[in-house]
């Protein structure tokens, strides 16, 4: 089976049906993963390029690693090492590495739109690894998986995503998911970091109060506080933002109930974590970084030209 894209550009494109085959193509590939030998011959002669023109650890190894266990031929690309830092353009770049006949291209970039501007003029499959403050796919479907797998279902899931909402593209990738989906969304964190308009543009319901967050919410997938990405101060200090928002041990033993913890990583212990929630019992953290690669896997293979 194919997706109704031939593209993954974000979950914004994609229907409700193309993120069921994803997740359940993601646990059979989760399954290989588990074997003794964890290479499948899926994409044999297929050439992937990954290229990240922004800094990445977790995405750029996930993807990396999800290629080589398809037996794909994969090439790396870093924009500071390349043609792109003497002034070369985006499109220069792509066709030079598509004249090396690539059907596969990997994409991170700082510009929202980027992967949307290839996918017009190059004829490889292109993955969105994150664009801007737009959009970050793989994320969203990695967390989903790792959201179904702990509770067994997304529809009618109370999911609270906290923190710097208005710099981040999981924030977004997320809350389209899902809401695809069938989960309710609460976005929390201080008015600073919240769009205006979020609640009715999205359906999603609004909290400043983080303790009332986590009382709603069976799943609080917690955001990195985006620095590099704010143009003015929007909160007085780090300190303070912890101490009004940041998510401690202490205040999850306060609730009634269990909650499961998440982070798109990485974390800023002592900012948006304290350490003892990040390692600590309520937490997937790990858990969505295993699933990552199983994910992409299942994204590459469904993209892939080769698959019927």
């Amino acid at each position: 089976m194919k997706l109704s894209t031939p593209h993954l550009l974000g979950i914004k494109d994609l229907k409700k049906e193309d993120i069921q085959l994803i997740l359940s193509t993601a646990q059979q590939f989760k399954e290989v993963l588990q074997r003794p030998v964890k290479k499948v011959p899926s994409l044999r002669d297929i050439t992937i390029i990954n290229l990240f023109f922004e800094n990445s650890t977790r995405t750029r190894i996930s993807f990396e690693l999800a290629e080589k266990r398809l037996s794909a031929d994969v090439l790396s690309f870093t924009a500071g090492a390349s043609s792109v830092s003497k002034g070369e353009t985006l499109l220069d770049t792509v066709n030079n590495i598509l004249s090396m006949k690539v059907d596969m291209v990997v994409m991170r970039h700082s510009a929202s739109g980027a992967p949307h501007f290839l996918a017009k003029h190059i004829p490889a499959a292109i993955i969105n690894a994150g664009d801007g403050i737009n959009e970050h796919p793989t994320q969203a479907l990695l967390d989903a998986f790792s959201m179904q797998e702990k509770t067994g279902k997304l529809e009618g899931l109370k999911v609270a995503v906290i923190g710097d909402i208005m710099h981040s593209r999981v924030a977004l990738s997320n809350i389209y998911l899902l809401r695809k989906m069938g989960a309710e969304v609460t976005v929390a964190g201080p008015p600073t970091l919240i769009p205006k308009y979020i609640s009715e543009a999205l359906d999603v319901r609004v909290e400043y109060d983080v303790k009332n967050a986590l009382q709603w919410c069976d799943v609080a997938n917690v955001l990195r506080i985006q620095l590099e990405r704010q143009n003015q101060p929007l909160f007085s200090s780090l300190r303070e933002y912890n101490l009004a928002y940041g998510i401690k041990r202490k205040l999850l033993e306060s609730l009634n109930k269990d909650i499961v913890i998440m982070h798109p990583g990485p974390i800023n212990r002592g900012v948006e974590l304290d350490s003892d929630v990040a390692d600590g019992p309520f937490s997937i953290i790990l858990n969505q970084v295993e699933n990552g690669v199983a994910v992409r896997m299942a994204v590459l293979y469904l993209l892939s030209p080769q698959t019927p």
